[in-house]
């Protein structure tokens, strides 16, 4: 007697109450595994993205759009700060090193970040092809702005002011791309690298169109006087948006702050403190979601239950029968036991592929997800332990109908037929 089959037969015999179950099942788990996989996958390329940086100095405003502008790529800059108040910065004995970046353009919403080759080995890039820039207006590109736009080394294009694709081209001055990076699943990915001074370039040629010099500039590559480390040469009017700060030693992360936000017109943000902050928001929802999903998975439960122990008075004399062809009455627990499995590991599976296609349509409509680094096809860790909490559920579900089958009294039942 194969009991796994005789209970798939019962249960193909109910199709209208196994949905409904498999159906709930399915979506308190699909719930639960959309947090799941979001959660996990923004803590971890947030926790990746700030790496190495302790400490991010730019124009006063919000301190989280400070990060998420110029750590993250997902926000708009708060302003730019004077370059000759960001060197005498980088003087103090607590910092160890400072990223410079200059903000402002894309190409096709992929935004365009004037920086120094500090910034690539910060997240540990390489090259795949090419090599990084050095010349003005040079520029080595991530690897999604090259497969989605299908720009190769060699190839010309001309930025746009804001960071929307939407925004007015700086058809003056094109960029030339003689690098492309390796895969790094991290900020780099999704960003056109250049020097400082191309973007100081472009934006002059805005500010003086026309003018004869800018012309022959276009035509005549300039070395970059800052390309690979440091802060670039600039006049007394130059601005960069920011810097990444890192500290020579812990004192730095007490004294420096509160120096900067109260002594110079500049702000200073953690990006260890703010990330922590955002997800301590965040958490309050999620949290909220995730238990609405486990009453959801309980309901289920409870319908699987009521769905047993009813069928089960249908089934008297059917376990009877079953008892006195020699099913010892473990047999019959272990059979009614296998139903709630059956029904709650379709849902799970059910569950599982409708919460990894949710997070991958939700990506899909959300033209940021790549900058985030979101996709619904990756496996997070406690997927597995969902699973088995839907099975449990079943399990348990199933113990009062199967020790009512356990119990059942041949002669009575078949007496009362």
């Amino acid at each position: 007697m194969n009991l796994f089959l005789l209970s798939w037969k019962y249960i193909k015999d109910k199709p209208l109450n196994t949905f409904l179950n498999v159906l709930l099942m399915g979506l308190g788990i699909a719930i639960i595994l959309v947090l799941l996989i979001l959660n996990s996958q923004l803590e971890e390329n947030l926790s990746k993205n700030k790496r190495g940086i302790d400490l991010v100095v730019g124009a006063k405003g919000s301190p989280l759009q400070l990060i998420l502008a110029n750590v993250y790529h997902i926000d708009f800059p708060t302003g730019n700060i004077k370059l000759d108040e960001a060197k005498a910065l980088t003087r103090n004995r607590q910092v160890k090193s400072a990223i410079p970046l200059a903000l402002g353009d894309n190409y096709q919403g992929f935004r365009i970040v004037g920086t120094n080759h500090d910034y690539v080995k910060l997240y540990e890039g390489s090259l795949a092809s090419g090599d990084l820039w050095k010349y003005n207006l040079e520029c080595t590109i991530g690897t999604n702005v090259a497969m989605q736009l299908g720009l190769k080394i060699g190839d010309e294009f001309f930025g746009a002011h804001g960071l929307s694709d939407t925004d007015l081209d700086h058809d003056e001055a094109s960029y030339k791309v003689v690098g492309i990076l390796e895969p790094s699943n991290s900020a780099l990915d999704n960003l056109i690298l250049t020097n400082i001074e191309s973007i100081w370039q472009v934006h002059e040629h805005t500010d003086e169109e026309g003018d004869e010099d800018h012309d022959n500039h276009d035509h005549e590559p300039v070395l970059g006087s800052a390309y690979e480390t440091g802060l670039p040469e600039g006049g007394s009017d130059a601005e960069i948006t920011s810097m990444l700060i890192q500290f020579r030693s812990a004192m730095g992360a007490v004294v420096m702050p509160r120096m900067i936000n109260s002594d110079t017109n500049m702000q200073a943000a953690s990006p260890a403190f703010e990330t922590q902050r955002l997800f301590s928001l965040m958490g309050i929802g999620v949290n909220m979601i995730k238990s609405f999903a486990y009453i959801i998975i309980v309901i289920a439960g409870l319908s699987i239950f009521i769905s047993l122990y009813n069928a089960l008075k249908d089934r008297k004399y059917d376990l009877a029968i079953m008892r006195s062809l020699g099913a010892s009455k473990t047999k019959l627990f272990i059979h009614v036991i296998f139903e709630g499995i059956i029904i709650t590991t379709i849902g799970g599976v059910l569950g599982f592929l409708l919460g990894h296609g949710l997070v991958e349509f939700l990506t899909g409509l959300y033209e940021k997800s790549e900058a985030i680094g979101i996709s619904g096809m990756v496996l997070v860790k406690g997927e597995f332990y969902v699973l088995l909490i839907s099975v449990g559920v079943g399990v348990l579900a199933s113990i009062l109908p199967a020790f009512n089958a356990y119990r059942t009294q041949i002669s009575k039942v078949l007496a009362q037929e």
